[in-house]
């Protein structure tokens, strides 16, 4: 397994401006290739491609609420009754590319 790379870049999240750290997130989706996962530590997050490569948003983890939003800018795939819970690894990992359903807003 091979080593893992330095993100291409990254952020330092900061609650009084969490627009900025979701507007990062949109410009790393544009900047990668196909989004592939997300990694989510206790003080950071990290958005892969499907090359491995990478942009970082530290400062934020999965015990804090802010990071429901992050992970939904880059349509992660988690659940937000158990993301806060405690883990017994260093890393929460979800796959990308959640899709909602049409109509899904309406009510039939």
């Amino acid at each position: 397994m091979g080593r893992e790379r330095e993100p291409l870049a990254t952020l330092v999240y900061d609650p009084h401006q969490p627009a900025a750290a979701i507007e990062f997130l949109r410009r790393a989706w544009n900047e990668l290739r196909t989004l592939r996962k997300v990694r989510v530590w206790t003080d950071r997050m990290r958005v892969y491609d499907v090359n491995g490569d990478s942009f970082e948003v530290t400062g934020v983890g999965y015990p804090d609420e802010a990071v429901e939003p992050l992970l939904r800018a880059v349509h992660a795939t988690f659940s937000p009754e158990t993301i806060h819970q405690p883990f017994h690894r260093p890393y929460k990992e979800f796959l990308t590319g959640r899709r909602y359903p049409w109509a899904e807003d309406r009510v039939m």
